[in-house]
């Protein structure tokens, strides 16, 4: 058994650790609620953005458009959402894992690329095969955490969709962890270059009597570029909304480890204590009886 000053030291190391625990947990809490309030103030604008959008496609030849060219897929890019710091469970690794999964299994025989978005999937990707080089798309993308709006997404986004038009890539996918509750993110691969028809997505088209000016085409092409600005800033804010939500989850569980650690180091101290105090007894007891004899 330790002695008494090293199970000392390790209760206060505990405590400390508590502390630590539980004040992140408060923290990624106050950040959940401002991320879920973002998250829910978006999808009514995404929503009817979206419904407009199908309801001028089911009309149209989608296939003209720049943003839905049907060609074949040699490069693709997989851009993979994480946060930029850890102490969140698995919520990182899931993303990481998916990524190279798809990589090696689902996109064996493309040229698979891999954007990241976050510094800890920048970490994971900067020295494999997948990693970018030379290539006329953003960098630094972990920076769009530190200040998270439409304004600093929209212009990436532009590049990426530069990047598709140009031919330098032929399909995009968005590797990210959809919010389902404060427990549970779910990892989601979903595709943002070319853009699928409505049919694909909904199963049905959505006809409304809408009057239009200008032109249906004229509003397609204004709008699509919008909506895929729109899906690239929701899928951050979604992730952002889950890395939050792992990182309150795990603080929690490591708050319970640490108050249940503590209790066993407590108990454990007092039994050394006490047999510390029962053999200074038994060594005072022996010496008296040595003098009386």
């Amino acid at each position: 058994m330790a002695n008494l000053k090293e199970i000392r030291n390790r209760i206060a190391s505990v405590d400390s650790t508590m502390q630590i625990t539980s004040a992140m947990k408060m923290v990624s809490a106050a950040k959940l609620k401002r991320a879920q309030d973002a998250v829910t103030q978006m999808r009514p604008y995404s929503n009817k953005l979206q419904e407009i959008l199908s309801s001028l496609s089911s009309s149209l030849d989608m296939s003209e458009n720049k943003y839905a060219s049907d060609r074949e897929v040699k490069n693709v890019l997989l851009l993979a959402v994480t946060s930029n710091r850890g102490l969140c469970g698995g919520f990182n690794n899931n993303v990481i894992k998916e990524v190279l999964r798809m990589a090696k299994e689902d996109y064996a025989k493309q040229n698979v690329s891999v954007l990241s978005v976050g510094k800890k999937a920048n970490d994971a990707f900067k020295r494999t095969e997948y990693n970018i080089k030379g290539r006329n798309l953003p960098g630094n993308l972990q920076e769009l955490w530190n200040d998270l709006t439409f304004d600093n997404v929209a212009p990436e986004a532009e590049k990426i969709m530069q990047a598709y038009v140009d031919g330098h890539i032929d399909k995009v996918v968005i590797v990210y962890n959809h919010f389902k509750n404060v427990a549970t993110q779910v990892v989601v691969a979903e595709q943002f270059l070319p853009i699928l028809p409505p049919e694909t997505e909904e199963g049905k088209k959505v006809n409304l009597d809408y009057i239009f000016e200008p032109s249906k085409i004229e509003i397609v092409e204004e709008l699509i570029p919008k909506s895929l600005k729109t899906q690239l800033y929701s899928a951050m804010l979604d992730s952002m909304a889950g890395e939050h939500g792992a990182r309150m989850t795990a603080m929690h569980k490591a708050t319970d480890n640490a108050s249940e650690l503590n209790k066993q180091l407590k108990l454990d101290y007092n039994k050394a204590r006490q047999a510390a105090i029962t053999n200074e007894i038994l060594e005072i007891v022996g010496g008296a009886e040595a003098l009386n004899g």
